[in-house]
């Protein structure tokens, strides 16, 4: 695209149609369709240790009630004071320690939770309560009631993850607060995986949801499954064994706006060089290894966090072996007919 070069006049005529609120196209043109994506958002990595010790630290300032929410948010570094982790995503990790309770509300955004560490808090979601595990992955859609409360003797971490700057992004935010800081439970534990986690829908079933009726996927269930395609030997060069969470009702994603992952790299293995135009927060659930992203080399193990932006190279090695869960705005894109994949040289 041709530059488009200064002159006094055209510089007054600028100044003059800028009073009226107009700006001219062949000004702004080439900072609004790139030629690959550009972003600024950036790679990075956020070690869980380090994130423990500070919210450990934020348990004894402030309590669950007062905060909402005890969360320490993941800000990408070059989207800072956004509360951004990519430029259509927040992530954040979460504590409950024994006796909290993170008093009921809902609101437009969906949430996902992926449980980083510790036994036994629960999670209750529209009348239904779920323990939670390291591992899980649980959902809550939009303008559910949920809360979150501790009954243990240790505390719980979790990641969460919303589309808050989707929302944003087209003015539809909604929320609201529960008279009550707990709901009421209306439904047996492990009720919707019963319904619908055994590839079996109640034959007359009518949800207007685009959510799944799961909301609490077991990692028990989904390290079998992992384990089951690794008997297959059927490797990705780019992702190794990589599945997505899937809504039962349709076989699309889960969440109609976040796309959720699930990988699993042997020990040894090293993937292809791959991008793609979503971008992409990990999380290591088991195992060690490195990540390059670009020119940077991150050194990853369980729990930690990281992001790569839109359209940036990364591969992965792994030291032992090793699952990764991520999420994505993978759904939106590809219903928009917005996404695109570069499997470079496999």
């Amino acid at each position: 695209m041709e530059a488009v070069t200064k002159t006094p006049e055209r510089e007054a005529f600028y100044k003059k149609i800028d009073g009226e609120n107009l700006t001219a196209l062949w000004t702004v043109m080439s900072d609004l369709i790139t030629p690959e994506p550009k972003s600024a958002c950036r790679p990075h990595l956020w070690k869980f240790g380090v994130i423990r010790d500070y919210m450990t630290e934020a348990g004894k300032l402030i309590t669950a009630k007062e905060a909402e929410r005890r969360v320490l948010v993941l800000e990408n570094p070059g989207l800072r004071g956004q509360s951004k982790i990519t430029t259509s995503l927040y992530a954040g990790v979460q504590m409950v320690v024994p006796g909290d309770v993170a008093p009921a509300h809902r609101h437009s955004q969906s949430a996902l939770r992926f449980v980083l560490e510790g036994k036994g808090a629960h999670t209750a979601v529209d009348g239904e309560r779920t323990a939670m595990e390291p591992g899980d992955f649980i959902i809550t859609p939009s303008m559910t009631w949920h809360d979150h409360s501790n009954e243990t003797n240790e505390p719980m971490f979790w990641l969460d993850g919303l589309d808050i700057p989707l929302v944003q992004f087209f003015d539809c935010s909604f929320a609201e607060g529960s008279k009550e800081d707990q709901q009421r439970i209306t439904k047996p534990a492990g009720d919707s995986f019963a319904r619908y986690g055994h590839n079996l829908l109640p034959v007359d079933v009518k949800r207007s949801s685009k959510t799944s009726p799961i909301f609490s996927y077991p990692y028990a269930y989904t390290r079998e499954a992992l384990e089951k395609a690794r008997a297959s030997q059927d490797w990705d060069a780019c992702h190794g064994l990589k599945l997505k969470f899937s809504n039962p009702e349709t076989g699309d994603f889960a969440m109609p706006t976040i796309g959720t992952f699930i990988q699993l790299l042997p020990k040894g293995f090293g993937t292809a060089r791959y991008r793609s135009t979503d971008a992409t927060v990990f999380c290591p659930i088991e195992g060690k290894g490195r990540s390059r992203i670009g020119d940077t080399v991150f050194e990853w193990g369980p729990r930690d966090l990281f992001v790569v932006p839109s359209w940036h190279w990364v591969t992965h090695e792994a030291d032992e072996d090793a699952v990764l869960f991520s999420f994505s705005d993978r759904p939106v894109q590809q219903k928009l007919d917005l996404f695109r994949e570069d499997r470079g040289n496999a």
